[in-house]
């Protein structure tokens, strides 16, 4: 799993990205806080979500096109450093009246994510290849995603409390500078650039075409945007389940770190598994667990239960984002990586509001039971078009430098 941290340029990127993931992280429990307190409104609180999310709807094909123009390493630096000055606007955000800098920061924050996603995406494979390094690579991205979510949101919490708002803010930007240093230490690469604006539109249309006509492309982005669905309905619901069922904000804590242990595990079969089995039916196995623990999980009422259907919702997740990208980066031509990565962004953008918005209407109609039946029968499904209508790939024979 470790062989790609032999490549310099590798290790750089991944301890940037690293760093400035826990620094995101540690803000996850602290903004919402933060807003509450300061408004006291739900409704107020419940519009973070939304500021995050709505740039990738709004911006994720034009951000694809962006970086298949640009060189690539540029773009993940610019950004990091746009990102680390819009963070550090949040310190101005200290009353009611103010909120609206926080909204507009995150908002700004997002639409440089939605930069930086693609083009580091379309950037791996530049640096390690697309052989078994390139699941090596994959499978450490997914390590890192685990340890991230298993210590950022907690320890978010207790900074939040022993040192206040601003100084998980200074952390934050402090963490995106790091990334910065990191990514302008990596070597440069010549890439062809065309700088034609009247060419943009163009360019769009023909990435919107490479995805319609390629049918692994194609049903890929179906199948994820479906379970994206699924997956935001019952995410929206976690904290609720959590109090109501499990005991309380301890045992909602004891259930989002099962998650992140969950994926430090998938890491390791990802590293085997993506370079063995076809995709088609490594991610149907995935779905259906990740199902499974979906239904365990969501009709649990206690830890004993909720605890390892956590575990294996994380390391089956893991594995639902380590297969699609792995197989986009290997199937498609690079030049185009960035546009196609930008519209699974905003897919998984778009799944995830919708799941977010009807995943608690139906809960509160027809009851949390109901919801994680028909949550699992969805991914259910997603598994069965991916083992149905994927098709079969040449895997890799040896490391590729």
């Amino acid at each position: 799993m470790l062989a790609a941290l032999r490549i310099r340029d590798f290790r750089l990127l991944w301890a940037g990205r690293f760093v400035s993931l826990l620094g995101t992280w540690l803000l996850t429990v602290a903004v919402p806080a933060h807003v509450l307190q300061l408004t006291g409104s739900l409704m107020a609180t419940g519009l973070t979500l939304a500021a995050e999310y709505l740039p990738a709807l709004l911006l994720g094909p034009l951000a694809g096109v962006l970086t298949d123009r640009w060189d690539r390493r540029r773009v993940m630096l610019t950004t990091d450093v746009f990102r680390a000055v819009v963070v550090a606007a949040m310190l101005l955000v200290d009353s009611p009246g103010t909120v609206w800098i926080l909204y507009a920061a995150l908002a700004a924050e997002s639409a440089g994510s939605i930069l930086f996603r693609p083009a580091a995406q379309a950037y791996t494979p530049v640096v390690v290849g697309t052989g078994t390094l390139l699941s090596s690579a994959n499978a450490l991205t997914a390590g890192t995603d685990g340890t991230v979510r298993l210590i950022g949101a907690p320890l978010g919490a207790v900074l939040l409390l022993a040192f206040g708002f601003p100084v998980l803010i200074w952390v934050d930007v402090a963490s995106y500078l790091v990334s910065a240093l990191a990514i302008f230490l990596t070597t440069r690469r010549p890439m062809p650039t065309r700088t034609a604006a009247a060419d943009l539109r163009a360019d769009l249309r023909h990435g919107l075409r490479t995805i319609a006509g390629h049918r692994m492309t194609v049903w890929l982005l179906v199948i994820g945007v479906v379970f994206t669905l699924a997956n935001g309905a019952l995410s929206a619901l976690l904290i609720p389940l959590g109090v109501t069922e499990l005991g309380g904000p301890r045992q909602t804590g004891l259930v989002v770190s099962a998650l992140g242990v969950g994926f430090l595990l998938g890491a390791p079969p990802i590293r085997v598994l993506v370079d063995k089995v076809q995709p088609r039916r490594l991610y149907a196995a995935t779905l259906l667990g990740t199902a499974v623990g979906f239904l365990l999980l969501f009709t649990a009422h206690t830890l004993t239960v909720a605890l390892p259907a956590a575990v294996a919702i994380g390391m089956f997740g893991s594995m639902t984002w380590a297969v699609p990208q792995t197989t986009l980066q290997r199937t498609l031509p690079n030049d185009v990586l960035g546009r196609v990565s930008a519209v699974f962004l905003s897919g998984e953008a778009l799944g995830t509001l919708l799941g977010a918005v009807t995943g608690p209407t139906v809960a509160q109609a027809a009851g949390l039971v109901t919801l994680a039946v028909a949550a699992c029968a969805l991914t259910a499904a997603c598994a069965l078009l991916a083992a149905a209508l994927l098709p079969t790939v040449e895997l890799p024979a040896a490391i590729t430098h």
